[in-house]
C-alpha cells in the first residue's frame, strides 16, 4: 500500500489495482488521498465547496468514477472524534456511509487481500525515491527539511553503538523513544498550509522549542553515558 501522489502515478488513477516495477507477484494498493482528505481534513470545514459531507454525496462521487476497481481510503483512526469532533456530524456520516455505498449493484466493501484476489494489475508503477503522506511534496521534507531537522536526527544517530553496547535496556529504550517520527515533524518549518497542519499536531509554540526540547533529552542522554564512562 502507498500513497497514491499525482507525480508518481501520472496520467493514472489510483482507483485500480497495480504493480510494483520489477516485481512479478507483488500487488500495490495506491491511496486516493483526495478522497481521503476530504473526510480526514475537510470534513468540518463549513468554508470548503463539498461542506456538507454527507454519505449519500460521497457514495455519488465514488459512483460517478466509472471503470474503478477500488477506492483505497487511508486515514488515522484519530480522525473521527479527535480531528474531526463528533460536533461535526463525522460519526453519523460513518454510521450512515456503508448503507449508502451499498445501495448501488456491485459495490462492495474488501480487505486488502480480498481486493488481492479480486482484480489483475492493470499497470507497473515505479517509485524510485521515497514517497510519504505528509505535506504537497509527499517526501521526507516534512522531517528532514531544515537544518534543525537533520541535525537532531544525526546526533540522535551518532549515540547508537554507544548507546547499545552499554546493554543498559532503560538508557537504550529512552534512545529508541528519540527515534520517534513526531520528535523531527515538529521541528518542520514550512509554511502556508503544510505549516499550518504542523503545527496543528505539535505540542510545542513553534519547531525552535521542538528542537530545544529534544536537544535536551539529547544530551541527557549523553550525561547518563558519561556517568557510565563511555567516552564520546
Amino acid at each position: 500500500m502507498a500513497e497514491g501522489w499525482d507525480k508518481t502515478l501520472g496520467w493514472r488513477s489510483p482507483n485500480y489495482m497495480y504493480r510494483p516495477a520489477y516485481t512479478n507477484d507483488i500487488r500495490l494498493l495506491m491511496k486516493n488521498y483526495r478522497l481521503s482528505d476530504d473526510i480526514a481534513f475537510r470534513f468540518g470545514d463549513q468554508n470548503w465547496s463539498g461542506w456538507p459531507l454527507t454519505a449519500d454525496k460521497f457514495s455519488g462521487w465514488l459512483n460517478d468514477s466509472p471503470g474503478a476497481q477500488v477506492f483505497n481510503l487511508f486515514m488515522d483512526y484519530e480522525t473521527f472524534g479527535e480531528h474531526q469532533w463528533e460536533a461535526s456530524g463525522i460519526f453519523d456520516f460513518l454510521d450512515h456511509l456503508p448503507k449508502e455505498w451499498l445501495k448501488a449493484p456491485g459495490n462492495s466493501f474488501m480487505t486488502v487481500s480480498e481486493a488481492i484476489d479480486a482484480f489483475e494489475p492493470v499497470d507497473y508503477v515505479d517509485v524510485p525515491d521515497t514517497i510519504t503522506w505528509a505535506d504537497t511534496e509527499r517526501d521526507l521534507s516534512a522531517w528532514l527539511g531544515n537544518g534543525m531537522q537533520a541535525a537532531a536526527i544525526n546526533a540522535m544517530y551518532d549515540l547508537k553503538d554507544a548507546i547499545l553496547n552499554t546493554g543498559d535496556l532503560a538508557l537504550i529504550e529512552d534512545w529508541r523513544r528519540l527515534q520517534t517520527s513526531d520528535h523531527f515533524y515538529y521541528m518542520c518549518t514550512k509554511w502556508f498550509n503544510d505549516g499550518d497542519i504542523h503545527a496543528y499536531f505539535s505540542p510545542y509554540e513553534n519547531p525552535y522549542d521542538a528542537y530545544l526540547a529534544f536537544m535536551n533529552a539529547y544530551h541527557d542522554l549523553r550525561f547518563r553515558l558519561n556517568e557510565k564512562g563511555v567516552p564520546l
